[in-house]
């Protein structure tokens, strides 16, 4: 397998990062990752689609001030650096934000005259505008609200329970050290930052109007987006919806909590089985 890091320029000290993994020729798999922003989650998962996609994954950059725009203009720029042309989108929670944009950017009308081509969206635990507003709004209230050391305290709970969480993710655990010694105060700023963009963020013209694959893949346990009300609205209102899995043992981190039947479900989609 081979595997590439490249770092997209934003700004001097904050970059997006991109990882190529896997040789030219198989589909392209791009992974967007939820509001922590970064690859150290899904490691399991990868490794359950090794050599089966060209799987390239995305660290976000720590900004207070980025927007969704900023988001895909690095992203494009980043396939097309290395030479992409042709995507499935795989929109982790916060990541199905930054896919909508994409989408939105990129028409698929407009792909005949050199825009980025979508063949098709799959959402992680993902959504449209997310069905309850309100509670992001609360959330986004509340983390900012709070003070640094409650951020390393969640830390510590969120680390205490992942042998349980993860329990089905080897690979995944073994990198939560990574995932937690990573993070510092600028990763509150910036995941406060999402969850702002979450709230002001509507894509559902977007969804409406995009004829290509749409995928739902959501775990049985997840109160942070509620799996039938997003289905719910993807049966009535995109063209482009054609099926849904819920994943009955995994929670709202479904490709980090249940990654090999994940993996089963996407790459069966992306085959077009």
């Amino acid at each position: 397998m081979r595997i590439t890091t490249q770092a997209i320029g934003v700004t001097a000290i904050e970059k997006f990062q991109v990882r190529l993994h896997g040789q030219q020729g198989c589909p392209v798999l791009v992974y967007l990752p939820g509001v922590h922003g970064d690859w150290t989650l899904v490691a399991s998962f990868r490794k359950a689609v090794s050599g089966q996609v060209r799987f390239v994954e995305f660290t976000y950059p720590r900004l207070a001030n980025a927007s969704l725009a900023d988001y895909a203009q690095s992203i494009e720029t980043a396939l097309a650096e290395n030479g992409i042309a042709k995507v499935w989108l795989l929109g982790e929670s916060f990541g199905s934000q930054v896919a909508w944009e994409l989408a939105r950017r990129n028409p698929l009308q407009e792909n005949v005259s050199g825009g980025l081509e979508i063949q098709g969206i799959i959402l992680a635990g993902g959504f449209v505008r997310h069905p309850f507003i309100a509670s992001v709004r609360a959330a986004h209230w509340f983390w900012n609200a709070t003070p640094i050391w409650f951020f390393y305290q969640f830390l510590k709970l969120y680390a205490a329970a992942a042998p349980y969480r993860h329990r089905h993710a080897p690979e995944t655990l073994a990198d939560l050290h990574a995932f937690v010694a990573r993070r510092n105060a600028d990763d509150k700023v910036a995941l406060g930052r999402r969850l702002k963009l979450i709230a002001e963020n509507d894509p559902r013209s977007t969804a409406r109007e995009f004829h290509a694959p749409v995928y739902y893949l959501s775990g049985g346990f997840d109160p942070i987006v509620p799996w039938f009300s997003v289905r719910r609205w993807l049966r009535a209102q995109c063209p482009g919806f054609r099926e849904s899995k819920i994943v009955t043992r995994a929670d709202h981190n479904v490709l980090g909590t249940e990654p090999t039947e994940s993996a089963r479900h996407i790459l069966a989609w992306i085959g077009g089985k």
